[in-house]
C-alpha cells in the first residue's frame, strides 16, 4: 500500500518540478494582497513624501526660521532714529510769585534741538549682507531636513509594504496549512496516521498563528509611525499605501554617484555658504570697529536772543576698537572652512557608503532570485503531495515548510534591506532622481 503511494509520488515529482521551472523570475512579494474597504484612503511613495513636505510639523516649524531671518533682514537694514531734545531752564518753581510771561520771556531759557547717529564703515549694509546670507544658510539647512524627512517616510512606507507583504504571506500560509490539518484529521480518523502525528500538526498551527499576529501588529504600527511623519491631522486614520514592493535595479557609478552628491547635497551647500556667512559677520565686526558720529542742532530762545548751536561727538577707539569681536569672527571663518571640508568628506564617504551597502544587498537579492525561491517552492510542494498520499514523514513535510516559509522570509526582508539601501543612496546622493 505505502510502495504503492511512493512509487505515484516519485512518478509526480517531474510534474511538478517542470511546473515550477517554467516560471521565468519569482513573483515579486506584492504589499497589496489584502482585501481594502471601499472609500479607503490609498498613498502611494510620492504621496507620501509630497503630504509630509507639506504637513510635517518638524519641518513647518523648521521653515519659519527662514521667516524669522527674513524679519531679521529687515531689521538689520533699519537706519538709526533720529532723536527729539527740549528743556526749560532756571524756571521759579519754589518762587510761584516771578512765574509771569516776562519773567519767562526774559530770563528763562528753552532748548529744542534734534540729534542722529551717523554710522561709519558702511554698518547698515553690512548687517544687511549678513542678515542675507544667514537666510540663505537657514534655506539650506531646512531644505536638509527635508531631504532627511523624504528618507525617514521612504523608510516607513518600505517597513510598512514589508509588513503588509509579510501578513498576506502569513495569511496564505495559514490557510494553506489549514487544508493540511484538515487532511490529517481526515487521515487520523480514516487510521493513516497516529495521533502524536496530528498532534504534531495541529501544534505547527501556532507557528503560523503567532506569524500571523505578529504581521499584523507590525502593519498597524508601520502605519501608525508613517502617519505621524505625513502630519498626523493631515490624513485619515485607516489609509492604505500602494507601490511596487519588488526589486528595482539602479545602473551608475560611484563616481558619477558622488559628483551628484557634491553638486546636490543641501547639508554641503550649507557649509559652503556657512564660510560666507562667518566671512559676512567678520566684516560686520571690521564695520562695528569704526566709531559712530554724533550731530546735533539746537534751537535756544533765552532773552530777547534766539540762537542755533551745532553739536558733535565722536567717541576716540584708543581702547575699546571691538578688537575682540573681529578676532573672534575672524577664528569663526576657520572653523566654518574646516566643518565645509568636513561636509565634503562626508558627502562622498555617505555616498560610498550607500553604494556598497546597495550592491551589497543586490547580491542577495540576486542569490534569491537565482533559484533559491524556486527550490524552496519544489521542496515544499513535493513534501506535501508526498506527505498527503503517505510516501513522505510527517517530520519531512514539517521541515520543507519550515524551509519554504523561512526562505520566503528572508526573500521579503532582503528585498526591504535592498530597497532601503537604495532610499540611503538617493539620501546620500541628494536627489531622487537616479538612473
Amino acid at each position: 500500500m505505502h510502495l504503492h503511494r511512493l512509487c505515484s509520488a516519485i512518478l509526480l515529482v517531474p510534474s511538478i518540478l517542470s511546473g515550477a521551472a517554467g516560471a521565468q523570475s519569482p513573483p515579486a512579494p506584492q504589499a497589496h494582497t489584502l482585501a481594502q474597504k471601499p472609500g479607503t484612503v490609498i498613498i502611494t511613495l510620492d504621496d507620501a513624501i509630497q503630504m509630509a513636505l507639506q504637513h510635517n510639523h518638524t519641518l513647518l516649524a523648521a521653515r519659519t526660521e527662514i521667516e524669522q531671518n527674513q524679519a531679521a533682514e529687515t531689521t538689520a537694514n533699519l537706519r538709526p532714529n533720529p532723536v527729539l531734545m527740549g528743556d526749560a531752564q532756571f524756571l521759579p518753581l519754589f518762587q510761584p510769585d516771578q512765574f509771569t510771561s516776562d519773567y519767562l520771556d526774559n530770563t528763562a531759557q528753552f532748548d529744542l534741538g534734534v540729534s542722529y547717529l551717523f554710522e561709519r564703515g558702511k554698518k547698515r549694509q553690512h548687517r544687511l549682507k549678513a542678515a542675507k546670507d544667514q537666510t540663505a544658510l537657514t534655506r539650506a539647512q531646512v531644505a536638509d531636513n527635508a531631504r532627511s524627512l523624504t528618507f525617514s517616510v521612504a523608510s516607513q512606507f518600505i517597513n510598512v509594504e514589508l509588513a503588509e507583504s509579510t501578513l498576506a504571506l502569513a495569511t496564505q500560509d495559514l490557510k494553506s496549512f489549514q487544508n493540511t490539518v484538515d487532511i490529517g484529521e481526515a487521515r487520523y480518523k480514516a487510521g493513516d496516521i497516529s495521533q502524536d502525528d496530528l498532534l504534531k500538526i495541529q501544534l505547527q498551527m501556532l507557528q503560523f498563528q503567532t506569524d500571523l499576529s505578529t504581521a499584523k501588529l507590525a502593519r498597524v504600527q508601520g502605519l501608525s509611525d508613517l502617519r505621524q511623519l505625513l502630519g498626523y491631522e493631515s490624513i485619515v486614520p485607516d489609509f492604505e499605501v500602494a507601490g511596487p514592493f519588488d526589486y528595482q535595479p539602479v545602473k551608475g557609478n560611484l563616481e558619477d554617484f558622488q559628483a551628484t552628491a557634491l553638486q546636490s547635497r543641501p547639508d554641503l551647500q550649507a557649509a559652503r555658504l556657512g564660510v560666507v556667512a562667518a566671512n559676512s559677520q567678520h566684516d560686520l565686526q571690521k564695520a562695528i570697529g569704526k566709531r559712530d558720529v554724533t550731530g546735533q542742532a539746537s534751537y535756544t530762545h533765552l532773552g530777547y536772543s534766539n540762537d542755533i548751536s551745532l553739536f558733535g561727538q565722536i567717541q576716540l577707539p584708543i581702547f575699546d576698537r571691538n578688537q575682540g569681536e573681529i578676532a573672534r569672527t575672524g577664528f569663526a571663518i576657520s572653523q566654518a572652512e574646516e566643518q565645509e571640508k568636513f561636509a565634503n568628506g562626508q558627502v562622498l564617504t555617505d555616498v560610498r557608503d550607500a553604494f556598497e551597502s546597495l550592491r551589497t544587498n543586490d547580491e542577495i537579492v540576486g542569490l534569491y532570485r537565482s533559484g533559491y525561491l524556486d527550490e524552496a517552492q519544489q521542496s515544499r510542494d513535493i513534501s506535501e503531495y508526498a506527505y498527503k498520499r503517505g510516501a513522505a514523514s510527517l517530520l519531512d513535510f514539517l521541515d520543507a515548510e519550515r524551509s519554504y516559509r523561512t526562505t520566503q522570509l528572508g526573500y521579503r526582508q532582503a528585498l526591504a534591506s535592498y530597497l532601503l539601501a537604495l532610499e540611503q543612496l538617493r539620501e546620500a546622493v541628494g536627489t531622487r532622481s537616479l538612473p
